[in-house]
């Protein structure tokens, strides 16, 4: 297997703008200045929050964002000339709604997590943006079906341009479902039966545990 672990950053998360805050002021207590940031569960207001704190923060560069159905073209560009982002990771259901068409100036900077619901909608085109962020953990859920999904991600691992970048979280082997809040290191043992080919330059971890913790996780997976 590849070492991956050089590649893997900790991350900004949380189900709320005080989750995400808590981590802000624990990475500038570890001396942390490179992070992911996750935005899905944040509206509007929540993700100001977060802005507001990272200008004052240590961090100082956020090379991956995950990004929500509503946010502008101003919030991708606020990102990317403050934190140097290249990769704005989406979902299947923001080619459906032609959410995309919103972050037109930034489709070569879109990277799309695929599902594991066995569906694939016409509308979902990898070709037109940068590529994919292969969910590691969903990948595996997939590769365990042998669904649509899975598939759609397979048959172009011979073109590694499409990639570029990854969420990395847990996986429970007996309901065959990711996990985002990790408890036993083992949770990542899935990583050994994973191609090489899936595995991009920036791999950000999907946990809602500690930065602290997250930096134990990074330990474990250099082994």
């Amino acid at each position: 297997m590849i070492n991956i672990s050089k590649n893997i950053i900790v991350s900004i998360t949380g189900k709320d703008a005080d989750a995400c805050i808590r981590k802000i002021y624990e990475a500038k207590e570890l001396g942390i200045t490179e992070v992911g940031l996750f935005l899905e569960l944040l509206d509007e207001k929540e993700r100001q929050t977060v802005y507001d704190e990272l200008l004052g923060a240590s961090i100082k560069r956020i090379p991956l964002v995950h990004i929500r159905h509503d946010m502008t073209e101003k919030e991708l560009i606020f990102l990317k000339e403050n934190f140097k982002t290249n990769h704005f990771t989406i979902h299947e259901i923001n080619f459906q709604r032609d959410d995309v068409l919103r972050w037109k100036s930034f489709e070569k900077n879109l990277f799309l997590e695929m599902n594991f619901d066995n569906f694939v909608s016409k509308k979902v085109t990898v070709e037109s943006i940068g590529g994919f962020c292969v969910d590691l953990a969903h990948f595996k859920v997939g590769m365990e079906m042998l669904n649509k999904d899975f598939d759609y991600v397979y048959t172009r691992k011979d073109m590694p341009k499409y990639f570029a970048c990854n969420h990395l979280n847990g996986w429970d082997s007996e309901k065959n479902v990711d996990i985002h809040t990790i408890k036993s290191l083992n949770d990542f043992d899935y990583l050994k039966t994973m191609p090489d080919f899936l595995f991009g330059k920036c791999i950000a971890l999907e946990v809602f545990n500690s930065i602290e913790e997250q930096l134990e996780f990074k330990q474990y997976l250099k082994k």
